[in-house]
């Protein structure tokens, strides 16, 4: 199963390295305590072979009648001495136990071993060191009060935890810090990425930054440069071929003029204006997509009662209701062609026309509906796409070129404002038009 959380490269580093640390900190913890119980009883017997050394050199310097005297006050504290051979059976400690190494360094020219004494109902043995004096006289020692292997209390888990906690929170801030710094370059690129798609004519992307984040970012404005220049390209292409049609066109006119055949002379006219209002069209939508104007303060209101007035001097049946109240940032003559056709098209297939407008502090919408059939909703999208028309017939009354709605869409788009449509609950379609309040505000 997929978590949606994991889909970007910020999680999943973060769960990466949070993860592999907490894997480093729990191995950590594990050699750390067994290491620290090691020590502590390397450390402890250490301490009690140079007690029990200091203990051999003073009875070295005794006689044998002041040893018996002093005997018991010398081992009166955690050590207990006896100046025979132990009677009790006792079995050698096991290799690796810190005692024996212990003796023999604090006492390398002397004979020492090191033994543990099982008694029935004590809870461990007793561990015994047997050690010779200068003069061939064996010392016990017996260590009551230490087990073989020493218990070390481990530390409250309260406090264990909380250590970790802050250690894991303190580690975990530290990488999300680390992370974002090293993503942020690519949040920056994908937004840039989509600003590009609305406005080729955005300012480039900061360049600063580490080699490849630069290298990268470098590369992204080459790639901007060049599209804008496929766009004029093909903006002056087509304005060139336009201007050029156009003196065959009145070539062809005149001699059309000059056909004694009526009907004739009447299709000819007809095929002529269709052919010229092709060209004129496809002109404007490669224009659409190279619009540079610049933004200004637009009466969204006052617009929309204009085109009202200007669809019913067309014989138009269209209604108009709610208002923006405030200027809005866009570019007139590119809004006003975009609902334009928007409108245009809802006369010419829906009869009646509906616009509402609606407004909140960020953004605007516009919502134009028709009466008409409405569309399949497969063909919602598609009937953006240049040259797309629904009629089979290619009738020019009602089919036009099929580039009306692919014009409002990218006007729209240049200045991050945004058009789809939908079939309305109660018949007809219905082109939705959302545009910033603000420039550079992208609307949903």
């Amino acid at each position: 199963m997929k978590l949606p959380w994991l889909h970007s490269l910020f999680a999943r580093l973060m769960l990466i390295l949070i993860v592999g640390i907490m894997i480093v900190l729990a191995v950590s913890f594990t050699l750390f305590v067994g290491e620290r119980e090691r020590l502590g009883r390397a450390a402890l017997f250490e301490s009690v072979a140079q007690e029990i050394a200091t203990k051999v050199e003073v009875l070295d310097r005794l006689s044998t009648a002041e040893r018996e005297q002093w005997i018991d006050q010398l081992g009166r504290r955690r050590l207990r001495l006896a100046l025979r051979q132990p009677s009790e059976p006792l079995r050698p400690l096991p290799d690796g136990h810190p005692l024996p190494a212990a003796l023999r360094a604090a006492m390398p020219e002397r004979t020492s071993a090191a033994y543990a004494h099982e008694r029935p109902g004590m809870k461990h043995p007793i561990i015994i060191a047997v050690v010779h004096l200068a003069d061939g006289t064996p010392l016990q020692v017996r260590l009551p009060g230490i087990p073989p292997g020493p218990h070390l209390r481990n530390p409250e888990p309260a406090r264990l935890f909380a250590a970790l906690a802050a250690l894991i929170g303190g580690v975990g801030l530290l990488t999300w810090f680390a992370v974002r710094l090293a993503t942020r370059p690519l949040s920056r690129m994908a937004e840039a990425a989509r600003a590009l798609g609305e406005d080729p004519e955005r300012a480039p992307m900061d360049i600063r930054g580490p080699t490849e984040v630069s290298q990268a970012a470098q590369a992204f404005n080459q790639m901007q440069q060049r599209m804008r220049e496929h766009v004029s390209e093909r903006t002056r292409i087509l304005a060139a071929i336009s201007h050029d049609l156009q003196t065959p066109i009145t070539r062809l006119r005149l001699r059309a003029e000059l056909l004694d055949d009526e009907p004739l002379r009447t299709r000819v006219q007809a095929d002529l204006d269709s052919m010229q209002a092709l060209i004129k069209e496809g002109l404007v939508y490669a224009r659409s997509l190279d619009d540079a104007a610049p933004a200004q303060a637009v009466d969204v209101d006052s617009l929309l009662e204009a085109l009202r007035e200007d669809a019913l001097d067309m014989g138009w049946k269209i209604s108009l209701s709610g208002s923006v109240g405030v200027p809005v940032l866009a570019r007139p003559t590119a809004v006003r062609r975009a609902l334009w056709n928007l409108i245009e098209n809802g006369a010419k297939f829906g009869g009646a026309v509906e616009i509402q407008v609606s407004s909140t502090p960020q953004m605007i919408e516009i919502r134009i509906r028709d009466h008409g059939p409405g569309l399949p909703e497969s063909e919602l999208e598609k009937v953006f796409e240049p040259f797309y028309r629904l009629e089979t017939s290619r009738n020019r009354d009602t089919g036009g070129t099929g580039l009306g709605l692919a014009i409002a869409r990218n006007l729209l788009r240049r200045q991050q404002g945004q058009v789809h449509l939908h079939n309305h609950p109660a018949g007809g379609l219905e082109a939705v038009v959302v545009l910033p309040r603000k420039p550079g505000s992208s609307a949903a």
